[in-house]
Protein backbone atom coordinates (compact mmCIF):
# COMPACT_ATOMS: atom_id res chain seq x y z
CA UNK A 1 0.00 0.00 0.00
CA UNK A 2 1.11 3.58 -0.67
CA UNK A 3 1.31 5.43 2.63
CA UNK A 4 0.79 8.68 0.71
CA UNK A 5 -2.51 7.56 -0.82
CA UNK A 6 -4.95 9.58 1.26
CA UNK A 7 -7.92 7.71 -0.20
CA UNK A 8 -6.59 4.73 1.77
CA UNK A 9 -4.88 6.32 4.77
CA UNK A 10 -7.67 8.71 5.80
CA UNK A 11 -10.11 5.80 6.41
CA UNK A 12 -7.35 3.92 8.27
CA UNK A 13 -6.82 7.02 10.38
CA UNK A 14 -10.51 7.25 11.18
CA UNK A 15 -10.75 3.59 12.15
CA UNK A 16 -7.67 3.79 14.35
CA UNK A 17 -8.93 6.93 16.03
CA UNK A 18 -12.22 5.18 16.80
CA UNK A 19 -10.38 2.15 18.22
CA UNK A 20 -8.22 4.33 20.46
CA UNK A 21 -11.19 6.41 21.62
CA UNK A 22 -13.22 3.28 22.45
CA UNK A 23 -10.36 1.86 24.49
CA UNK A 24 -9.99 5.11 26.44
CA UNK A 25 -13.75 5.44 26.86
CA UNK A 26 -13.99 1.97 28.40
CA UNK A 27 -11.44 2.81 31.11
CA UNK A 28 -12.61 4.11 34.49
CA UNK A 29 -11.11 7.46 35.45
CA UNK A 30 -8.72 5.98 38.03
CA UNK A 31 -7.45 3.45 35.47
CA UNK A 32 -6.10 6.30 33.35
CA UNK A 33 -3.58 7.00 36.11
CA UNK A 34 -2.32 3.41 36.06
CA UNK A 35 0.81 2.40 34.13
CA UNK A 36 0.60 1.87 30.37
CA UNK A 37 2.68 -0.63 28.42
CA UNK A 38 5.23 2.14 27.70
CA UNK A 39 7.98 2.39 30.33
CA UNK A 40 7.58 5.44 32.56
CA UNK A 41 4.23 6.47 31.09
CA UNK A 42 0.78 6.16 32.59
CA UNK A 43 -2.24 5.67 30.36
CA UNK A 44 -2.86 9.39 30.83
CA UNK A 45 0.54 10.06 29.27
CA UNK A 46 -0.46 8.00 26.22
CA UNK A 47 -3.76 9.87 25.89
CA UNK A 48 -1.99 13.21 26.32
CA UNK A 49 0.56 12.25 23.68
CA UNK A 50 -2.12 11.30 21.15
CA UNK A 51 -3.96 14.59 21.75
CA UNK A 52 -0.81 16.66 21.44
CA UNK A 53 0.20 14.68 18.34
CA UNK A 54 -3.06 15.70 16.68
CA UNK A 55 -2.19 19.34 17.35
CA UNK A 56 1.31 18.82 15.95
CA UNK A 57 -0.10 17.33 12.75
CA UNK A 58 -2.58 20.20 12.48
CA UNK A 59 0.45 22.50 12.42
CA UNK A 60 1.85 20.53 9.48
CA UNK A 61 -1.49 20.69 7.66
CA UNK A 62 -1.60 24.44 8.27
CA UNK A 63 1.95 24.76 6.94
CA UNK A 64 0.94 22.89 3.77
CA UNK A 65 -2.17 25.00 3.28
CA UNK A 66 -0.68 28.44 4.01
CA UNK A 67 2.98 28.04 3.11
CA UNK A 68 3.94 29.48 6.53
CA UNK A 69 6.43 27.17 8.25
CA UNK A 70 4.92 25.74 11.44
CA UNK A 71 6.99 22.80 12.74
CA UNK A 72 5.36 19.99 14.67
CA UNK A 73 7.18 20.87 17.91
CA UNK A 74 9.53 23.68 18.98
CA UNK A 75 11.97 21.04 20.29
CA UNK A 76 12.10 17.51 21.66
CA UNK A 77 12.30 18.98 25.15
CA UNK A 78 9.21 21.13 24.62
CA UNK A 79 7.32 18.13 23.25
CA UNK A 80 8.18 16.00 26.28
CA UNK A 81 7.30 18.82 28.71
CA UNK A 82 3.95 19.38 27.01
CA UNK A 83 3.04 15.69 27.23
CA UNK A 84 4.02 15.57 30.89
CA UNK A 85 1.99 18.67 31.75
CA UNK A 86 -1.00 17.42 29.77
CA UNK A 87 -0.93 14.03 31.49
CA UNK A 88 -1.54 15.74 34.83
CA UNK A 89 -4.74 17.48 33.74
CA UNK A 90 -8.09 16.40 35.19
CA UNK A 91 -9.30 13.25 33.50
CA UNK A 92 -12.44 14.89 32.09
CA UNK A 93 -10.28 17.56 30.44
CA UNK A 94 -7.94 14.93 29.01
CA UNK A 95 -10.86 12.94 27.59
CA UNK A 96 -12.38 16.06 26.03
CA UNK A 97 -9.07 17.10 24.48
CA UNK A 98 -8.61 13.67 22.92
CA UNK A 99 -11.94 14.07 21.12
CA UNK A 100 -11.62 17.75 20.20
CA UNK A 101 -8.08 17.54 18.85
CA UNK A 102 -8.98 14.53 16.67
CA UNK A 103 -11.94 16.46 15.24
CA UNK A 104 -9.74 19.51 14.65
CA UNK A 105 -7.20 17.35 12.79
CA UNK A 106 -9.97 15.93 10.60
CA UNK A 107 -11.03 19.48 9.73
CA UNK A 108 -7.46 20.61 9.02
CA UNK A 109 -6.89 17.71 6.64
CA UNK A 110 -10.26 18.23 4.96
CA UNK A 111 -9.13 21.77 4.10
CA UNK A 112 -6.28 20.47 1.93
CA UNK A 113 -6.74 20.09 -1.81
CA UNK A 114 -4.92 18.31 -4.62
CA UNK A 115 -2.19 20.98 -4.68
CA UNK A 116 -1.68 21.45 -0.95
CA UNK A 117 -1.56 17.68 -0.33
CA UNK A 118 1.69 17.77 -2.33
CA UNK A 119 3.17 20.74 -0.42
CA UNK A 120 6.43 19.86 1.33
CA UNK A 121 6.58 19.96 5.14
CA UNK A 122 8.94 18.27 7.62
CA UNK A 123 8.44 15.49 10.11
CA UNK A 124 9.48 15.86 13.75
CA UNK A 125 12.85 14.33 12.78
CA UNK A 126 13.31 16.92 10.04
CA UNK A 127 12.55 14.59 7.12
CA UNK A 128 11.01 16.42 4.13
CA UNK A 129 7.63 14.88 3.29
CA UNK A 130 4.55 15.84 1.26
CA UNK A 131 1.50 16.73 3.32
CA UNK A 132 -0.11 13.59 1.86
CA UNK A 133 1.96 11.62 4.39
CA UNK A 134 0.33 13.32 7.40
CA UNK A 135 -2.61 10.88 7.64
CA UNK A 136 -0.17 7.95 7.64
CA UNK A 137 1.77 9.56 10.48
CA UNK A 138 -1.47 9.64 12.45
CA UNK A 139 -2.30 6.05 11.49
CA UNK A 140 0.89 4.86 13.17
CA UNK A 141 0.08 6.81 16.31
CA UNK A 142 -3.51 5.80 16.92
CA UNK A 143 -3.26 2.10 16.07
CA UNK A 144 -0.04 1.39 17.97
CA UNK A 145 -0.87 3.57 20.96
CA UNK A 146 -4.22 1.80 21.28
CA UNK A 147 -2.09 -1.26 22.05
CA UNK A 148 0.18 0.76 24.35
CA UNK A 149 -2.76 1.68 26.57
CA UNK A 150 -2.60 -1.89 27.88
CA UNK A 151 -6.38 -1.80 28.07
CA UNK A 152 -7.31 -4.91 26.14
CA UNK A 153 -6.37 -3.93 22.58
CA UNK A 154 -3.80 -6.28 21.05
CA UNK A 155 -1.71 -6.12 17.88
CA UNK A 156 -4.04 -8.74 16.40
CA UNK A 157 -6.75 -6.04 16.24
CA UNK A 158 -4.71 -3.84 13.91
CA UNK A 159 -6.28 -3.88 10.45
CA UNK A 160 -4.40 -6.30 8.13
CA UNK A 161 -3.56 -3.66 5.50
CA UNK A 162 -2.29 -1.37 8.27
CA UNK A 163 -0.13 -4.24 9.58
CA UNK A 164 1.43 -4.76 6.14
CA UNK A 165 2.11 -1.07 5.59
CA UNK A 166 3.59 -0.74 9.08
CA UNK A 167 5.87 -3.66 8.22
CA UNK A 168 6.90 -1.83 5.04
CA UNK A 169 7.55 1.36 7.01
CA UNK A 170 9.35 -0.17 9.99
CA UNK A 171 11.60 -2.54 8.03
CA UNK A 172 12.60 0.31 5.75
CA UNK A 173 13.44 2.58 8.66
CA UNK A 174 15.12 0.03 10.93
CA UNK A 175 17.24 -1.67 8.27
CA UNK A 176 19.53 1.36 8.16
CA UNK A 177 19.78 1.67 11.94
CA UNK A 178 23.03 0.87 13.73
CA UNK A 179 23.13 -2.70 14.96
CA UNK A 180 20.09 -3.86 13.02
CA UNK A 181 20.22 -7.65 12.62
CA UNK A 182 19.74 -9.25 9.21
CA UNK A 183 16.60 -11.36 9.00
CA UNK A 184 13.80 -12.22 6.65
CA UNK A 185 10.36 -11.62 8.13
CA UNK A 186 8.11 -14.39 6.87
CA UNK A 187 4.61 -14.12 8.37
CA UNK A 188 2.75 -17.41 8.27
CA UNK A 189 -0.48 -15.72 7.12
CA UNK A 190 1.01 -13.74 4.25
CA UNK A 191 2.29 -14.73 0.81
CA UNK A 192 5.16 -12.24 0.93
CA UNK A 193 8.22 -11.55 3.06
CA UNK A 194 9.99 -8.46 4.37
CA UNK A 195 13.81 -8.19 4.45
CA UNK A 196 15.31 -6.60 7.55
CA UNK A 197 18.86 -5.37 8.01
CA UNK A 198 21.87 -4.90 5.75
CA UNK A 199 22.33 -8.42 4.37
CA UNK A 200 20.52 -9.37 1.18
CA UNK A 201 20.72 -13.09 2.00
CA UNK A 202 19.48 -13.17 5.59
CA UNK A 203 20.37 -16.39 7.46
CA UNK A 204 17.45 -16.09 9.89
CA UNK A 205 13.73 -16.20 9.14
CA UNK A 206 11.33 -14.73 11.70
CA UNK A 207 7.92 -16.40 11.56
CA UNK A 208 4.50 -16.03 13.12
CA UNK A 209 1.22 -14.26 12.34
CA UNK A 210 1.89 -10.93 10.61
CA UNK A 211 0.45 -8.91 13.50
CA UNK A 212 2.74 -10.69 15.96
CA UNK A 213 5.76 -10.23 13.68
CA UNK A 214 4.91 -6.52 13.55
CA UNK A 215 4.49 -6.40 17.32
CA UNK A 216 7.92 -7.95 17.78
CA UNK A 217 9.51 -5.64 15.21
CA UNK A 218 8.18 -2.42 16.75
CA UNK A 219 8.63 -3.46 20.37
CA UNK A 220 4.99 -4.17 21.23
CA UNK A 221 5.52 -7.93 21.68
CA UNK A 222 8.42 -9.88 23.13
CA UNK A 223 10.51 -12.37 21.22
CA UNK A 224 8.29 -15.17 22.49
CA UNK A 225 5.50 -13.92 20.17
CA UNK A 226 7.43 -15.18 17.12
CA UNK A 227 9.88 -17.92 16.21
CA UNK A 228 13.17 -17.81 14.35
CA UNK A 229 14.73 -20.50 12.20
CA UNK A 230 18.16 -20.71 10.61
CA UNK A 231 18.79 -21.36 6.92
CA UNK A 232 18.74 -25.11 7.54
CA UNK A 233 15.35 -24.89 9.25
CA UNK A 234 16.69 -25.40 12.77
CA UNK A 235 15.25 -23.21 15.54
CA UNK A 236 17.52 -20.33 16.53
CA UNK A 237 17.43 -17.32 18.82
CA UNK A 238 14.99 -14.57 17.89
CA UNK A 239 17.04 -11.46 16.98
CA UNK A 240 16.54 -8.13 18.71
CA UNK A 241 15.57 -5.29 16.34
CA UNK A 242 16.57 -1.69 17.09
CA UNK A 243 14.11 0.60 18.83
CA UNK A 244 11.48 2.03 16.48
CA UNK A 245 9.80 5.38 17.16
Amino acid sequence: MDRRDTAVTLPWMGAGTELFARAVGALPDDALRAPSALPGWSRAHVVAHVARNAEALIRLATWARTGVETPMYPSREARAADIEASSQKPVDVLRAELVSTAADLDAALAALDEKTWQAEVRSALGRPIPAAEIPWMRVREVWLHAVDLDAGVSVSEIAPDVVDTLLDDATGMLSGAEGCPSALLAPTDRDRTWPLGPATDAPVRVRGPAAQVLGWLVGRCGGDAVEAVAADGAPTAVPQPPRWL
